[in-house]
């Protein structure tokens, strides 16, 4: 009977856990970091993507091109030829991470068992107290290894001699969509709200389609 009630309980932790997870995953969010000194009146002035060395011809890079185009569009600039005022500069990233993340504890794959000393009429595994009622799961830190994206975007004003006028990074943590659509929100949290405030850190947070 006690073997059931535990099950029972487990069962419970984790659709507990899978609700959270749901709510979360309605909302991406990125850090994003700004430089700015932006001359004024610069509507419908003209820009251009100008690719690196190691970046020219590359498809990949156009796409993630793209996606910069699309999200510099509410900037009020206009994509143009060789002679555009501004000059925009890529760098993106995909790189593997060590870290740490917190889940609900399993007494089972944690090695404690349902019998663990102090669970049921104590302080136990689930913490709270009263004879085997359960209130919360314990929350653990385990290690895991993810995927960090960034994204930079530096603009250059041809009127002033090639200054830096703009500079701005983008990070999230992978969520499983893949490259090209985790460059496409770090390029929309970027232009949100543009051109921000010097030296402004913030978090964007934009909700799923």
């Amino acid at each position: 009977m006690g073997k059931r009630i535990f099950s029972g309980m487990r069962a419970l932790i984790w659709v507990f856990a899978g609700l959270l997870l749901t709510g979360c995953a309605n909302t991406w969010s990125a850090k994003v970091s700004t430089f700015e000194f932006w001359p004024e009146n610069t509507m419908g002035q003209t820009y251009r993507i100008e690719p690196g060395p190691a970046q020219a011809g590359k498809i990949e890079f156009e796409s993630i091109a793209d996606t910069v185009r699309a999200a510099m569009g509410p900037t009020g600039l206009v994509e143009g030829a060789e002679n555009a005022r501004f000059i925009v500069h890529l760098d993106y990233s995909d790189q593997n991470k060590k870290g740490w993340a917190q889940r609900f504890a399993d007494p089972y794959v944690d090695g404690w068992g349902p019998f663990w000393p102090g669970w049921g009429g104590y302080m136990g595994y689930y913490g709270g107290w009263g004879g085997g009622i359960y209130y919360s799961p314990r929350v653990v830190n385990v290690p895991v290894e993810y995927k960090e994206y960034s994204l930079s975007v530096l603009i250059l004003d041809t009127t002033q001699d090639n200054k830096e006028v703009y500079r701005a990074t983008a990070v999230t943590d992978d969520d499983g969509r893949g490259l090209l659509a985790e460059m496409a929100s770090l390029a929309q949290s970027i232009f949100e709200d543009f051109p921000g405030s010097n030296g402004q850190v913030r978090e964007v947070k934009i909700k799923r389609k």
